[in-house]
């Protein structure tokens, strides 16, 4: 990175709270950040001249946007909990959320043992008093979890959310508020509905260079691709999925290859998904972009510089996805009850919304 090239971030981070991080940037120079709740900017300025050393920034610049830091709980990468239960192919919906809550009993358990009284405070709010409805819990580690709001046997337009980065059991609570909000929308239109929180991979951490590059969305995206052909069969004849992709999540999203029953993919918050246009995604299903007006990750360089960044802005017009009205919400807000962007994101859902010309942001 350049010397003399100095970068500022601002943002949200999902949760109020105020923090400072700085990342070096050549001999001396760096960048600096100040993270909390309400509107975001971000921008760069170039000492001296030259192509390369624009080249430089923009990567500085890229870096300077994985080091937004988020105010959440720590992980617990040693976070000890049983392996998760194995089924057979034909087992019910009931018996394989039965067996996950035992399983996630257990993890309660196993935390309180060894002295992790975050975690498993954290586990047993999961729990939700015993209604939970898991189709994957695996409590080992940052841990893995896909769960189902809704009867998804009747269901006849599925929502699944793909999170971003830092999203982790010990993180869950916000990833299943979002959820939440999202199926009480979704019931008002259509009460034949569900939406499946889609925790199937280890995300990358914010402060992260791993949140820079494709690496956790290709290992995802291996995951998704089957698991949404099994969803299929497990909702109603005929359901209608649509992948709600936040932030990273759309980088994941943008490399899984979808079958028929996916009728939409829509990115929210991206920063990019390493494709140049919604033409070269692998599905057949009508594409969306949204941003919020307060969102920082609209400042994020849309580049890619060996093997860094995602290119093509998703909201842009040369991407070619449909627009989608995200209100003037930040980059945690998309899935708050009551704003524009909830609203948005139903109706594509539900079939309802507005199909605008492709290409237009």
């Amino acid at each position: 990175m350049a010397t003399g090239t100095a970068v500022r971030t601002a943002g949200t981070a999902g949760t109020a709270g105020t923090a400072r991080t700085a990342a070096a940037a050549g001999a001396g120079a760096g960048a600096a950040g100040e993270v909390g709740t309400g509107t975001a900017s971000f921008g760069y300025r170039r000492v001296g001249a030259g192509a390369g050393r624009l080249r430089r920034t923009l990567l500085a610049s890229l870096v300077a946007a994985a080091v937004v830091v988020p105010v959440s709980a720590a992980a617990s990468a040693q976070a000890p909990a049983p392996a998760p239960a194995v089924f057979a192919e034909d087992a019910s919906l009931r018996g394989r959320y039965a067996a996950h809550r035992a399983n996630l009993a257990e993890a309660v358990r196993m935390a309180e043992d060894a002295d992790r009284t975050g975690r498993a405070d954290r586990l047993r709010a999961m729990a939700a008093a015993g209604s939970a409805q898991f189709l994957t819990f695996d409590g080992r580690g940052r841990g893995r979890a896909v769960e189902v709001f809704g009867d998804l046997e009747t269901a006849e337009r599925v929502a699944v959310l793909v999170p971003g980065s830092d999203t982790t059991l010990d993180t869950y609570e916000r990833f299943r508020s979002g959820a939440v909000a999202l199926q009480k929308r979704l019931q008002a239109g259509q009460p034949r509905s569900a939406v499946v929180a889609w925790l199937g991979y280890d995300t990358p951490g914010t402060v992260s260079t791993t949140v820079l590059t494709a690496g956790r969305a290709d290992d995802a995206a291996a995951e998704l691709g089957p698991f949404l052909d099994r969803l299929v069969g497990m909702a109603a004849p005929g359901a209608r999925l649509s992948l709600l992709c936040h932030s990273y999540g759309s980088v994941v999203c943008a490399r899984t290859a979808t079958g028929p029953a996916v009728g939409d993919m829509v990115l929210f918050g991206s920063p990019g998904t390493g494709a140049g246009s919604a033409r070269e995604l692998p599905t057949t299903a009508r594409v969306w972009a949204g941003r919020g007006g307060a969102d920082w990750i609209a400042g994020v360089p849309h580049v890619r510089l060996g093997g860094l960044g995602f290119g093509t802005d998703p909201v842009g017009s040369a991407f070619g996805a449909r627009a989608f009205d995200a209100g003037a919400g930040g980059h945690s807000d998309y899935l708050k009850p009551g704003t524009r962007s909830l609203d948005a994101l139903a109706a594509i859902v539900l079939g309802t919304a507005p199909v605008e010309e492709a290409g237009h942001a």
